[in-house]
């Protein structure tokens, strides 16, 4: 039988093609002997990835079977190297009982305010409540020494709490009159002066966000309820019921401080509560850290006392029509430029004898935040913890 030339010249080329996809399949069984296996495997039913548990040690962990992903890794391996965190369980949360909703209302101008924004966002999200031990002083001083008025903690960025509670909160929790709360800033100002003004969204624009919600939101508590309201870095030494039902304390003999303010529910407390947060909104400045806070006090109780002069406000309360400016000795004894006081040794003495009449001792946590306690330590700040604020100092461990 006679083959033609066209028939062998395509015989010829399939011959080559066979041998080439032969070589070409050798060579790639070689280099990914797994994919056959995948292949084959390509047909069983896909488990439901929520339903894999993840293992958190590598020797539980299968080889990577996918040839790029190998190839990745391999890439992955030559990088430098970076601590990650490890994977953990999820931590059991109570949320926190919003204070608008609660069966246990503030009762009006009969409470002590302590105000947390740390991690405020204008768009509400969930977070764990963060203290610090310097913090829960400052709440444990006011309950421990003022056990016939409420303690309430409201938070502005937390919405919940760890179920078995941190040493902390465990502390505080230990004292019947401390409420820790949620609040909504929206809902919370709703109703006030101020509603309107926050929604025009000039807060967010702040360099400062988190103090200058802080201090619209010291007013706006006030405002609605009356009573105490004082910083998260004081430590309380007496009993504050008998004080007068509406004051504020000097920072100095020009500056007028709000990290210490009582205003009653009505009459005048009511008034300058009033006063003040329009006072915010005619001269909020999100550029500045004090414009929005103690420059709002003082500008308003300017107004109040008809004088510019703070020591004449001090001098002669009767000036202020039912408001008291007191001397810088009862809050702030030790000023802001020395507040290193509060943490030399060699200062102890000198400092527990200038703030030992001062119902309230402020300690510059803007400044002083930095400085790490020991517990250990010999100085004025550790000696009026172990005493107004016994169970928080033991719950801080090795620093305060």
């Amino acid at each position: 039988m006679k083959v033609s030339r066209t028939q062998i010249a395509v015989g010829s080329l399939l011959l080559i093609l066979s041998i080439v996809l032969t070589y070409k399949w050798i060579a790639y069984s070689r280099a990914y002997p797994t994919a056959h296996t995948e292949l084959k495997n390509s047909t069983k039913k896909a488990i439901p990835l929520e339903n894999k548990p993840i293992e958190s040690k590598a020797k539980n962990q299968k080889q990577v079977q996918n040839p790029l992903a190998k190839k990745a890794a391999k890439s992955m391996a030559s990088q430098p190297k970076f601590k990650t965190n490890k994977i953990t369980k999820k931590i059991p949360v109570i949320p926190l009982l919003d204070v608008l909703k609660a069966k246990n209302q503030p009762n009006r101008g009969q409470n002590i305010f302590f105000h947390e924004t740390t991690n405020f966002m204008r768009i509400e999200r969930s977070a764990l409540v963060q203290l610090t031990a310097r913090a829960a002083c400052a709440i444990e001083s006011a309950a421990l020494h003022n056990p016939g008025l409420t303690v309430f903690v409201l938070f502005a960025g937390a919405t919940h709490r760890k179920l078995g509670g941190d040493p902390l909160i465990k502390a505080l929790h230990k004292y019947k009159n401390i409420r820790l709360r949620h609040l909504n800033l929206w809902r919370y100002a709703a109703g006030t002066p101020i509603a309107k003004w926050l929604s025009t969204g000039k807060l967010f624009k702040s360099k400062f966000l988190f103090p200058h919600v802080s201090d619209l939101l010291r007013y706006v508590t006030l405002y609605k309820y009356g009573g105490l309201y004082l910083d998260l870095d004081v430590v309380v030494q007496q009993n504050l019921v008998k004080m007068p039902p509406n004051f504020t304390g000097a920072e100095s003999n020009t500056s007028v401080a709000c990290g210490v303010m009582k205003m009653s529910a009505g009459g005048v407390g009511h008034k300058i509560a009033t006063m003040c947060l329009r006072d915010l909104e005619a001269n909020y400045n999100g550029d500045k850290w004090g414009t929005n806070g103690p420059g709002v006090i003082t500008r308003v109780v300017k107004k109040q006392c008809k004088t510019e002069n703070v020591r004449a406000m001090i001098n002669n309360p009767k000036r202020c029509n039912g408001f008291r400016v007191y001397d810088p000795s009862a809050f702030y004894a030790i000023p802001w430029l020395q507040w290193k006081d509060f943490f030399q040794p060699n200062k102890l003495n000198v400092t527990l004898r200038r703030v030992s009449k001062s119902p309230v001792v402020h300690v510059w946590n803007k400044l002083s935040k930095g400085w790490k306690l020991n517990t250990k330590a010999s100085c004025a700040y550790t000696k009026l913890a172990k005493t107004h604020c016994p169970r928080s100092f033991a719950a801080a461990g090795g620093f305060f």
